[in-house]
């Protein structure tokens, strides 16, 4: 399955006092790889953003196996696991990097929604620009791609 990759070195700010990495430092990774993923793959989303598009998370999870620590080498791999006209659903897995070593350290989810603003000023869900929904479905699973890509 193609997945979009991020690498992050954990810094000591991302740490608690027992020295591990602090939990919601996962979910601010999710920000941080859905971000990028629009940097590389939909660059004019940010016109979107300027005209009032939103991406609104509607939940995430995460669940952890192994702790990791600062100066950690993280990879984050990011799959598209559901895609409607409107939201969408990105899968993450959460690898610590040793060498050729990869550990599957935490996995996650997160949805999201798309939403416009109106000239009053009210939100409202709308689709997905094209350009971001071509570029998600270059991420599908391949073995939820037929189910979840349909309209709902």
């Amino acid at each position: 399955m193609k997945s979009y990759e991020v690498t992050h070195i954990v810094t000591l700010e991302e740490t608690n006092v027992v020295g591990n990495v602090y939990f919601a430092n996962y979910f601010r990774w999710q920000g941080v790889a859905r971000e990028s993923f629009l940097r590389d793959h939909a660059p004019g989303i940010l016109r979107e953003f300027e005209g009032g598009l939103s991406m609104v998370t509607t939940d995430s999870k995460c669940q952890f196996f192994e702790e990791s620590f600062a100066f950690d080498e993280i990879r984050i791999k990011m799959r598209l696991i559901q895609l409607r006209p409107k939201r969408g659903r990105m899968s993450f897995n959460y690898f610590r990097v040793r060498g050729a070593t990869e550990t599957l350290i935490a996995t996650g989810e997160q949805g999201f929604l798309c939403m416009r603003k109106d000239e009053t000023g009210k939100s409202f869900p709308c689709p997905i620009p094209d350009e971001l929904y071509n570029a998600l479905r270059q991420y599908a699973a391949v073995e939820t791609q037929d189910q979840a890509l349909e309209p709902a």
